[in-house]
């Protein structure tokens, strides 16, 4: 356990006493576990002052065929807007319980006995699903915070880091340029900047370069006088002149033309402008925040982004980071998200499955943010019942996390192997290694491998007997 790190509180329910003592034994110090034995729905809002999971033992509704029971007991639990998360112990002869449950919002269903790795590794996970779900209902009411400035959110290093810095340059009237691939959210970090900036109070006005021709762009930003072109029948104010007093917040200006570059270079140099088809300069008072996806200092280096206009626009830069690098960020993303789709739709979605969230925290998001918003938004349109699980994301998503998932259980259940060999061949040669290594026909040097990194402590006792078998051993060679 990592000291000073406070324990998970996970509340038995159910009416064998001895399972939740000698699973409470089992779990660890890692755990705090209580036992109730009689669960009322109506106890749900004392369980949450203190409870992080509850683990509900359903084998008796397995063994007598009360699956209705248990199914209305999760039915009324599911009344209640937010509650722990449910891990539900059945019988492994009973195959259609597990699925009603986790129909019913169950975060995880575990089979009788329990494999303790896997318990804790469950426990584990909805207690961090739980910690984010209650993180997102008390962010929901806060425009910052500790894990959110205004739509952004994230509790990682990176995002803290990030939000710090938005603190401290937003007052400041510098442009800014932002980096990032495509989804990350680059908008709503401009978003905030300009939210937390004097010019709060004016028009953040946004336009995208990426894929519209130079003479498009140089209308929308510049605007027209009457008559400045076939087809000007009428004045009209570019983006520039609508930002006056204000923001203006140019996405993908890695696209934006040669033929245009030293034109912006020349508005933010000399604070004016002419509309197209006008002489006459109107002033211009505006900050500046750029966005792009591509790296702009390899584009100076190729000559197709002007240097004098990089460095106008990189006064201060900010980088925000793939959701592949923060993925602490996104349970907290991912329930921010659901709450947001439920409320829009009219589900009654709460939550989801521990096998769906670990799809998404696996899963590589080539589309970030924007991709997990989407994959959320789909998952709980096409839900039923409470829960979302794997089967609701997209199919492009659940191969690979099942594949990376059987590829993490299965290295644990080879290393969890070898320790229980390599502690019951040292116990039956007394702690002897060089007698062990010869009944395991391995290598003394890799014995002493194996025993570091499976972290196998040696009884006092046994050191020294070792010591001493190590000593005759030298004798007899000399």
């Amino acid at each position: 356990m990592i000291l000073n790190e406070a324990p998970i509180n996970v509340c038995f329910v159910g009416q064998d006493s001895g399972l939740a003592e000698a699973i409470a034994r089992a779990l660890g110090p890692s755990f705090s576990t209580r036992a109730m034995s009689d669960f009322q729905p109506s106890r749900l809002g004392d369980l949450r002052d203190w409870c992080d999971v509850v683990l509900l033992d359903l084998r008796d509704a397995s063994t007598h065929g009360d699956e209705e029971k248990a199914f209305r007991l999760m039915d009324a639990v599911n009344q209640f807007q937010s509650h722990p998360p449910m891990v539900v112990l059945c019988d492994t002869e009973n195959r259609q319980l597990p699925v009603g449950v986790m129909e019913r919002g169950a975060y995880d269903s575990v089979s009788n006995p329990p494999n303790i790795v896997e318990l804790r590794l469950i426990l584990k996970r909805a207690h961090k699903f739980y910690a984010a779900e209650k993180e997102v209902e008390r962010l929901r009411g806060t425009k910052t915070g500790t894990g959110r400035l205004h739509e952004l959110l994230g509790t990682s290093q990176v995002m803290q880091e990030m939000f710090a810095l938005v603190q401290k340059i937003a007052p400041c009237d510098v442009n800014v340029l932002i980096t990032g691939e495509t989804g990350t959210g680059k908008e709503l970090l401009a978003r905030a900047i300009h939210q937390l900036s004097g010019r709060s109070p004016r028009p953040l006005v946004a336009f995208s370069c990426v894929n519209l021709p130079e003479t498009l762009i140089e209308d929308e930003l510049f605007g027209h006088e009457k008559g400045a072109f076939t087809g000007a029948i009428m004045s009209r104010r570019g983006r520039l002149e609508t930002a006056d007093q204000g923001t203006l917040f140019l996405d993908e200006i890695g696209d934006l033309g040669l033929g245009l570059q030293p034109k912006l270079l020349r508005v933010l140099q000399e604070r004016n402008f002419e509309r197209l088809g006008s002489s006459t300069p109107i002033n211009l008072n505006i900050r500046l925040i750029c966005a792009t996806n591509r790296n702009l200092a390899d584009m100076v280096q190729k000559g197709t982004f002007r240097e004098d206009l990089y460095y106008r626009l990189n006064v201060v830069q900010m980088h925000l980071p793939p959701l592949r690098e923060r993925r602490e960020d996104i349970p907290l993303l991912a329930q921010h998200f659901l709450q947001v789709s439920a409320e829009q739709f009219g589900k009654k979605t709460k939550r989801f499955s521990q096998p769906a969230i670990r799809t998404l925290e696996e899963y590589s998001w080539p589309g970030n943010v924007r991709e997990l918003e989407n994959a959320v938004q789909r998952a709980v349109v096409l839900s039923d019942g409470p829960a979302v699980d794997t089967w609701h994301l997209p199919p492009s998503m659940i191969g690979s996390s099942e594949q990376s998932a059987f590829n993490g259980l299965y290295e644990e259940e080879v290393r969890q192997f070898k320790k229980r060999l390599l502690v019951r061949t040292l116990r039956e040669c007394g702690w002897r290694k060089a007698e062990s290594a010869r009944v395991l026909g391995v290598a003394r040097g890799y014995l002493h491998r194996l025993i570091n990194q499976l972290e196998i402590r040696e009884p006092d006792d046994a050191v020294e007997a070792d010591a001493r078998d190590r000593v005759a051993s030298m004798k007899q060679t000399a």
